[in-house]
């Protein structure tokens, strides 16, 4: 009978243990900048939500080549993003989460107004994305490779694309411990 119950025991010890390393698994929800292949520079940000295990992605900031418009709008588009403003635009729709693979959804390339199948892949240590586009089979596509941005970060985007932005933890910090100096009632 001991030895019956030590079994049940340990079972039960991995299955916890399981729970906890999936709760603490990286997710792709943040704010990542992607860079040019050629140049090396920063082509834009983006922000990827959670909607109830189902995410989405938007451009939050572009870096701009000389001459480029800011106000470039999605003319290419033939859903409901046309028309519309590139700076907030959702390119990456319905991705599905299973563990550090995302799949089953869609991104779009704002410059043609191209819709395609797409995955993403998060590195073990969260601070990787793999955002691949592809035509009909993902042997058929293309890979970028976005790194995560610090919370920092979220105070150089426009609010309105991010109204549920993290608290700055260090702002935070810094009001816990400012104080009211002694006997300053008394005065």
């Amino acid at each position: 009978m001991p030895a019956k119950s030590l079994a049940l025991a340990a079972a039960l010890i991995l299955l916890l243990g399981a729970g906890r390393a999936r709760a603490a698994e990286p997710t792709a929800a943040g704010l990542w900048q992607a860079i040019d292949h050629d140049s090396g520079k920063p082509t834009g940000w983006f922000l990827i939500r959670d909607h109830d295990g189902i995410y989405d992605g938007m451009i939050v900031k572009m870096f701009l080549k000389p001459g480029e418009s800011p106000d470039v709008v999605c003319d290419q588009c033939t859903d409901d993003r046309h028309d519309k403003p590139w700076l907030g635009l959702d390119i990456i729709r319905g991705m599905k989460r299973d563990g550090l693979s995302y799949t089953d959804g869609t991104i779009l390339d704002p410059r043609y107004g191209r819709i395609y199948s797409a995955m993403m892949t998060l590195a073990p240590d969260g601070q990787t994305l793999v955002v691949r586009g592809y035509l009909g089979i993902s042997l058929l596509g293309q890979n970028q490779y976005w790194t995560r941005l610090p919370d920092t970060a979220y105070g150089e985007i426009d609010p309105r694309f991010n109204p549920d932005r993290p608290k700055d933890r260090s702002n935070s910090a810094h009001k816990s411990k400012v104080s009211t100096p002694p006997n300053s009632a008394r005065r």
